[in-house]
């Protein structure tokens, strides 16, 4: 992949057929599409984390606004929240930790059964959250200019069954 073009035009895929600098060296299709996909998350996290760094989130923290923002009363059991942003239970508690003192997220307890627990968005979380929805649109238009986006729903649904297989 050429870098400097892409870097230039502001958007991460290279042309049909782009390769990596390690080209077909023996691996499947399959393994290689992994490869990409990972070099891709990176590089997508550290550019959210760049422009989303003004508001005080890195790009796993907006996820899990984003998830929390858009479940039922705003508020998902801790297990659930892990699943959906594909970590595990004690990965994603070391990640509510700190968002929890700064009031971007709250502990809930179920007013039914007090052995259970929600993590809920705290008002903070919402604004904070709202804020910088806008500046993430406005990336991804950076990222996937509209003229590359004929796919999305297409790659999306992939990317949606990898993240099914759960293995822990």
């Amino acid at each position: 992949m050429n870098n400097k073009n892409n870097n230039a035009k502001g958007h991460l895929a290279g042309g049909a057929g782009s390769r990596d600098v390690a080209g077909d060296q023996g691996v499947s299709p399959s393994l290689r599409f992994l490869f990409s996909l990972a070099k891709a998350k990176t590089v997508v996290s550290r550019r959210f984390d760049n422009r989303l760094s003004f508001n005080g989130l890195s790009f796993n923290d907006f996820i899990i606004l984003y998830q929390l923002r858009y479940a039922p009363d705003e508020k998902m059991r801790r297990s659930e929240l892990a699943e959906r942003v594909g970590l595990t239970a004690s990965g994603v508690t070391r990640m509510l930790l700190p968002m929890e003192k700064i009031g971007l997220i709250k502990r809930e307890t179920d007013e039914h059964d007090g052995r259970v627990s929600y993590v809920a968005l705290a008002p903070g979380g919402k604004r904070l959250y709202d804020d910088a929805l806008e500046r993430a649109e406005l990336l991804t238009e950076d990222i996937l200019p509209a003229s590359r986006t004929g796919k999305l729903d297409e790659m999306n649904d992939l990317l949606v069954e990898l993240g099914k297989i759960v293995v822990y």
